[in-house]
């Protein structure tokens, strides 16, 4: 791999997407591009520069020109930080639509990190933002949704229902991150018998033994909503691998809803692929 994006809110960047990107960036000794994000020559100006107009602290005429040099001050902080982590880096400043922007820099990438809550809007959204929700839809490259902690990655679960949207996931995540191949990896499926139910296993197996060493194959008892979330709520340093979101049925492993209840709830990286 030699290219990862980072979607930034050019007003409000995120430092803990930052700190897990430069992680991957060493990991896979790729270079980080920053995408700062905004849309000032359209829409908004960013919340923390409109409160203090509010507040009479600035004159409106002046906002633009002190909310772009807050985005520089952020695009220096975001250099500085990539030498202090001896990361190498670039800097992309957009300034169309962001979510159109930023799916257009993905199809020129090999991987997308993103923080679950990046939004423009001035309300508070949760995880997923709509801005989120959008960028998993139309991204034209694997996207990871960035973890509210991480120290390391111990073991990788892949999420399987033996679709052909599920294998794409596991084999981009396997060719990118060829690194984590000495990682325990266990194989997730879940079923109303709670065993394994699946002809191909043995062809699944195969191809994955060419790429790790310590397998581990797990059927959970129940349907694939219940049981992935209680089974990866207890979990820590791990990465989650999951198939398309929000496609059409036959091609996305979890209804769109079920994606989205686990990047509310599980706060480790979940790395999304489309097919």
């Amino acid at each position: 791999m030699e290219k990862i994006l980072l979607a930034i809110d050019a007003g409000a960047p995120c430092k803990k997407a930052l700190d897990f990107a430069c992680y991957l960036a060493r990991l896979t000794k790729s270079k980080l591009t920053g995408v700062f994000l905004d849309n000032l020559a359209s829409a908004e100006i960013p919340l923390a520069i409109t409160e203090k107009v509010m507040a009479g602290a600035y004159d409106e005429k002046d906002a633009y020109s002190i909310a772009r040099k807050m985005i520089e001050t952020n695009i220096e902080a975001f250099r500085q930080e990539c030498i202090n982590q001896e990361v190498n880096c670039t800097v992309h400043r957009d300034h169309g639509v962001p979510a159109d922007d930023i799916i257009t820099e993905s199809r020129f990438a090999d991987v997308l990190v993103i923080d679950a809550e990046t939004s423009f809007k001035k309300k508070f959204e949760g995880p997923p933002s709509v801005f989120v929700q959008d960028v998993l839809k139309r991204a034209e490259c694997p996207v990871i949704i960035a973890p509210a902690l991480f120290e390391f990655a111990e073991e990788i679960f892949f999420a399987y229902n033996g679709s052909a949207s599920s294998v794409f996931a596991i084999k981009q995540f396997t060719y990118l991150f060829p690194q984590l191949a000495n990682r325990k990896v266990t194989i997730l499926q879940a079923s109303e018998t709670g065993r394994w139910e699946d002809s191909q296993k043995h062809r699944f197996n195969e191809w994955l033994k060419g790429h790790y060493s310590n397998l581990h194959f797990e059927a959970l008892y129940g349907k694939g909503d219940s049981a992935f979330f209680d089974y990866l709520l207890k979990k820590e340093n791990i990465i989650l691998v999951m198939g398309a979101y929000g496609r059409t049925a036959l091609s996305q492993f979890f209804k769109t809803s079920t994606a989205d209840m686990l990047i509310k709830t599980i706060t480790q990286p979940i790395f999304i692929a489309h097919h």
